[in-house]
């Protein structure tokens, strides 16, 4: 019975790509920037070869590594989160989401005002942290929503669950989801909920991510045709809009996720269990708090023995990122970045595969790896990891 379990370390980028200017971004570097602070530990991964990835020179290495380790490359055009994903399960965007640096058209707005029975403030790309403090004092005393976006393809509406139930707050966004198709098919509606009285706000766990579908079959959707389980633990059924998910448990942060995850380990099952860990970047990234990454980061890293001991013979680990999010540079988005790679089981061969050209080559893996056939933009690593085939 062989289990995949692949760990997304949400924006855990390791280095700026050749192409990061055009992205808005200049000297990124995720992982080296929490490494400098002292919070930061990163002991188990060091083990298992972190240190050793192509770039990663700041990092002890490991003499003899326990897992294959590669820097991969994302290939579609973009850095966030939904494209990062698709890209992980094998489908390249080569053409990027819409995006609104200027806010959304007016006639948009006004059908979606028309549609959900309430006013809309702000329409500007904003910090999630500074909007609330800058309009969420109109907002509960008018009930207007505060709809803002970013430099990803998003359309995020903030309420407070006092003025607005989380349910209605969730119908709206669905409402919005409907509307924006088309030119307009942004790549996630997000429900950004807080609570708190002026001007102490505070954004709660309950927020909900509402995406689009990919554009074409994902390895989750091979999966599950071939009769495996897709267990997802986070906000991975979100990001797919449920599209091949037979299983899913939401989560409200790190800790809740590495839980799940660890009760996955307990259970019998045959295909894979997709993780995303937010809160790097949810609370750290994009709130520019290097210590409290590196923190978190030493949170995931102590953890890491727990789930390792829990593996099983026929078992594949793999531990990446959809995209950075540089907690010390000079904005609050999304960076783009290489991401790491790191591939541990009992089969694996514990090789240097260097730089890879795209994310893509997690999905070809594992469809290999659990024997399912899938068309995607990657090539699997299997022959090159595989014990048996290395020997």
């Amino acid at each position: 019975m062989k289990r995949v379990f692949l760990i997304v370390l949400d924006s855990c980028g390791i280095g700026a790509l050749p192409d990061a200017a055009a992205f808005g971004d200049g000297n990124c570097h995720t992982l080296r920037r929490i490494a400098a602070s002292p919070q930061f530990k990163a002991d188990t991964l060091c083990a298992m070869g972190l240190g050793n990835v192509e770039g990663q020179g700041f990092l002890p290495r490991a003499e003899r590594p326990t897992a294959a380790h590669a820097r991969l490359v994302e290939r579609s055009n973009g850095k966030d989160t939904t494209i990062g994903h698709w890209e992980i399960a094998g489908v390249v965007s080569e053409q990027p989401l819409p995006t609104y640096p200027n806010g959304f058209p007016q006639e948009l707005l006004n059908e979606f005002s028309q549609r959900v029975g309430r006013g809309v403030l702000c329409n500007r790309p904003y910090s999630g942290t500074e909007v609330i403090k800058a309009y969420g004092k109109e907002h509960c005393e008018t009930g207007k929503l505060i709809v803002y976006t970013s430099a990803d393809s998003v359309f995020q509406i903030a309420a407070h669950e006092d003025v607005v139930p989380l349910e209605e707050l969730y119908a709206i966004c669905r409402t919005a989801r409907q509307l924006l198709v088309g030119e307009h098919a942004v790549g996630r509606v997000i429900a950004r909920p807080f609570t708190g009285s002026y001007p102490h706000y505070t954004r709660t766990a309950n927020r909900r991510d509402f995406s689009v579908a990919p554009p074409r079959d994902t390895l989750l959707n091979a999966l599950s045709s071939a009769g495996k389980t897709v267990r997802t633990v986070g906000k991975i059924a979100d990001i797919f809009a449920g599209s091949g998910v037979t299983h899913s448990t939401p989560t409200h942060g790190n800790a809740e996720g590495m839980a799940e995850t660890l009760r996955a380990a307990e259970e019998d099952f045959e295909g894979l269990c997709f993780v995303n860990l937010v809160d790097f970047d949810m609370l750290y990234g994009h709130r520019q708090d290097v210590d409290g990454y590196a923190a978190a980061f030493a949170a995931f890293d102590r953890w890491l023995p727990q789930l390792l001991s829990r593996l099983r013979q026929d078992d594949l680990l793999l531990i990446t990122a959809d995209h950075g999010c540089d907690p010390g540079d000079e904005h609050t988005d999304h960076t783009r970045e290489y991401v790491p790679l790191l591939l541990y089981g009992q089969s694996v061969a514990p090789v240097d595969l260097g730089t890879r050209s795209t994310f893509a080559d997690i999905a070809a893996t594992v469809a290999a790896y659990l024997e399912v056939p899938f068309c995607g933009d990657g090539e699997s690593l299997w022959p090159l990891v595989s014990k048996e085939g290395t020997v």
